[in-house]
């Protein structure tokens, strides 16, 4: 099984930073796409920026400029630098990830959330 934590999150004022993490671990063979959603409720779940094995990055434009994505191949851990954040920003971040495990099973997880809050 393949199981992913995250951390970071919080509450920060509109205008500051925050970063968030988020490690996979157990029976990965091959790890390919990390990425970081959120979802405010009544909304559907967004995706805020993706990185693939080949270290592309997909970043959408709400956040272009404002967030920045990367990744540790060795700990299969990835990282949301979250600058000049908005009330608008407000929402639960889930990490996800999908690759191949150990058994040629294909894995596509969720993390549990973690709550960010832009308020002042």
């Amino acid at each position: 099984q393949v199981q992913l934590v995250e951390s970071g999150g919080g509450l920060v004022q509109p205008g500051g930073a925050l970063s968030l993490s988020c490690a996979a671990s157990g029976t990965i063979l091959v790890m390919h796409v990390m990425a970081w959603y959120r979802q405010v409720p009544g909304k559907q779940r967004e995706l805020v920026a993706s990185t693939n094995a080949g270290g592309i990055t997909d970043i959408p434009d709400s956040v272009k400029g404002r967030f920045t994505i990367s990744r540790d191949d060795a700990q299969n851990t990835i990282y949301l630098q979250m600058n000049s954040l908005k009330s608008e920003d407000t929402a639960v971040y889930y990490c996800n990830a999908k690759g191949y495990e150990t058994n040629y099973d294909i894995f596509d997880i969720w993390g549990q959330g973690t709550l960010v809050t832009v308020s002042s």
